[in-house]
């Protein structure tokens, strides 16, 4: 499993999800999309927002799972995860 999050540093809630996977000791890629305009992008085209954060979880069989927003309770389903 793979998971990129694509944030910004002034941002509230990509602070709270990065938080919450180091508190689960979940391991992820950070992309500030504030840098990275090819990054930011590929984002939007993902997730058809402009928002962040937007969590992409790659699971082993290569599927998807795109988050709009720090949802914390959908973040744990998804992650099979307490």
């Amino acid at each position: 499993m793979h998971i990129r999050i694509y944030s910004t540093p002034a941002c509230g809630y990509c602070r709270l999800a990065k938080e919450f996977l180091k508190s689960k000791n979940m391991e992820f890629e950070d992309v500030d999309v504030m840098a990275d305009e090819k990054a930011a992008e590929e984002m939007i085209k993902l997730s058809g927002q402009m928002g962040v954060p937007v969590i992409v979880v790659t699971k082993d069989d290569s599927s998807q799972e795109i988050l709009v927003g720090f949802q914390e309770e959908k973040l744990k389903q998804i992650l099979k995860i307490n």
